[in-house]
Parts: structure tokens; sequence; C-alpha cells
């Protein structure tokens, strides 16, 4: 087995401007003894929060490789890329271009699994189109606030390219969408300070155990400093100009003890139950006009399972809406899958198909108005109506 060693993170004020966003210091470390210093403790326990970690699931077959940001999220089931530049995907079905190819693109195995993801971290001082490139993923559930976690992804770099410092990590609370190829302007909460070369086996994992400062939803991965306060290293032989590293296995998981959640007033388990009454569901996601329930929606959809285990004789009908965008026709179409997936769900976990009728009614059922974005946001929603206690 290797042993694993920790990397103390410095502190933003000795590698970025005072004007720069200050973080605490965490714990990065990898495989294979970089830095020996003491070997950090603690009980990795609970279920790993990020959804399609491996990269092994597609919501669609690739045609080839991609050049815009939009095509790496059509393609990678949950994950997006958060600017216009384009993540790469690879895998037995893809075939990368072959002036690619020849730079060396694609000789690398995946380190669990058939596919794996890269991106450039590194090389807009000379010119690299999509001179950085991230990866982003709702995670499964919100982080808990003074919860410690641990982190980890595997990372190689491209044969022949640059090896660069910086790799990491940031939590946000909303997605980023930033139309650039460039660095993100987002300060990292995670992140390695030297330069990330192979293991003698290739890939390296990079980890660390930190406490979370708020109830981040998104996870970004990839380099957030410019080329000018990014350390590199050559390669031999070093053929390319810039920096591209493949990543594989992303995990997050809840350190022992677990901390308790507060339940808030308004949550789904304190409402009180009555015939007739239509109850929304919150933070039920999909994709953009797709009617497959992403992970973080299984949240809210357990409890309601829940609440229908403990009430055996409770019918109801699950109701979807959208907002007035597109034909009144494809709404209620999309509004009907939709409410139809949460009763699929349902069904998949116990509950008797005889117990819930689903309906959709498009956008003919407005609670806001639909002239601007937030109440849109509204309008799209999932109910549920007790037919019956």
């Amino acid at each position: 087995s290797v042993t694993e060693w920790s990397i103390v993170l410095w502190p933003y004020s000795v590698l970025m401007p005072s004007s720069w966003l200050l973080i605490p210091v965490f714990l990065f470390h990898l495989t294979a003894g970089i830095c020996q210093q003491h070997r950090t403790t603690g009980v990795h326990a609970s279920e790993n929060i990020v959804p399609n970690p491996g990269f092994e699931l597609l919501s669609s077959n690739p045609i080839g490789w991609f050049f815009k940001g939009e095509h790496f999220s059509e393609v990678m089931k949950y994950w997006d890329s958060p600017t216009n530049a384009s993540p790469d995907v690879f895998g037995p079905e893809i075939r990368v271009p072959s002036h690619w190819a020849e730079k060396g693109f694609g000789n690398q195995k995946a380190h669990g699994g058939n596919r794996m993801v890269g991106v450039t971290c590194y090389g807009c001082t000379d010119g690299k189109p999509h001179c950085r490139e991230y990866i982003q993923i709702q995670l499964a559930e919100p982080l808990v606030v003074n919860q410690r976690y641990a982190f980890e992804f595997w990372a190689v770099p491209l044969a022949n390219a640059l090896l660069i410092s910086n790799l990491g990590a940031s939590f946000t609370k909303d997605r980023i969408s930033v139309q650039t190829d460039k660095v993100l302007d987002q300060s990292p909460d995670v992140m390695v300070y030297q330069v990330v070369g192979p293991s003698p086996n290739g890939w390296r994992k990079l980890s660390a155990e930190f406490q979370a400062a708020q109830a981040s939803n998104f996870l970004t991965i990839g380099n957030f400093f410019p080329d000018s306060l990014t350390l590199t290293e050559k390669q031999n032989p070093t053929l390319l100009n810039f920096g591209y590293y493949y990543i594989d296995d992303v995990s997050l998981r809840k350190i022992e003890p677990i901390l308790e959640v507060p339940v808030p007033e308004d949550d789904l388990t304190k409402i009180p139950l009555e015939e007739g009454l239509v109850i929304r569901l919150k933070e039920i996601f999909f994709e953009t006009n797709q009617y497959e329930l992403l992970p973080r929606s299984f949240i809210e959809l357990n409890k309601l399972v829940a609440i229908l285990s403990s009430n055996p004789d409770m019918l109801i009908e699950v109701r979807g809406h959208t907002d007035n965008r597109g034909d009144n026709d494809y709404n209620l179409y999309l509004s009907r899958k939709r409410a139809g997936a949460v009763a699929e769900y349902l069904i998949q976990q116990g509950i008797t198909r005889k117990r819930i009728q689903f309906q959709g009614f498009g956008d003919t059922r407005p609670v806001a108005d639909n002239s601007s974005p937030e109440g849109m946001q509204q309008n799209r929603r999932v109910e549920f109506l007790i037919l019956k206690k």
C-alpha cells in the first residue's frame, strides 16, 4: 500500500495579493510522500455525496470531442462546465481527434472504471485556447456548517505537458456560470500549493480534511490562480507549453462525529397533513427541459416516502407545473413527465402504485408573475395533493 502524507496548505496571504480573499489553512495531501509531515486522522463516515464520482454515467452518447462548455454539460451526467471552456471526456467509445491524439491525449487509462475527464489548468500567457477548464457538480446534499469532511480526487498529468501547482476545489452556495474560457474569479477552499507530478504508478490521490464554513451546494475543481501565480515544472520530455490533468474518482464524505442538522419549521416533515391540502415539494431538480430527477431531489422525496410509509392509508396526486416559456403543449407534456418521474421514484422506494396518481398542468396554474426570473422559478414546481389521509 502507498503511504499518505499530508501537505499543509499555505494561507492566501503568502500566495496572493492582500486584496484577495484569505482562507483558513486546510490540509491537502498526496500519495507517495511528496512532503513528509504529520499524518492526518479522522474516521471517514457516511456515503459519498458527489454524484457520478467516477464519470461513468453519460447523459447522451458523445459523437466526438467537445468545443464548448455546453457540450461537456450535455454529455456528462450531473457534471457541467461552469465556463465556456470545455473539459474533455475519455472512454472506450470516445474518439480523440487525430491532431490531439498525436500529442498524447487519450493514452491514459482511467483510475477506476472506464471513463475519466481532463482539464487544461495552465497556458493563458502563451495563448492556449480554453486555457482554464473546470468541472462542477451539485452535491447530493448541502454541506453542514461546522461539519468536518474528507475530500479527495485522483489526478495524473498529461504526458509531455507542464506540471503545475494550485490544483484545488471550491465549494459554493450557488452554481457558477461565467462566460469566459480564462481563470475563474473564484477562491478555492482547498488546494495544493506544490507542483503535482505523476506517482510511480501514474495516478496520484489529492485529499483534504476541512470544516465547512457555509452550506455549500456545488463543488468546482480546477486551478483558480493565474499563470503568474502558478508554479510549473517540465517533464522529460516536455513538448507542450500548457498544463493538463486527467481527473477521476471524486469523493466527499462526512467525518465522525456527524453533526445533527436542525429541521426548519416549514420542513415537509412538520407540515400538518389534511385531506385536500396541496403541498409544494422543495428542492426538486431536473436538467433544463428534461424530466430525469437529479440526485439532490432525493432528500425531499425521501421525506415524502417516510410520510407515506407512516400513513399507510394516504393517497396522493403528484402535480407538475412549468413556467410559460415555450410551447403550451410541450409544457403540458414536460410537467406530466416530471410529475411521473416523482411518482415513479416513490414507487421504487416501496410505495404501492395504487396510492399514487400524477398529473401535469403545464403553465396553466402559475403562482407568481412569469415576467421575472424569480417568478418563473416559483412556477416551475412539483406539488402533491392529499386525496385521502
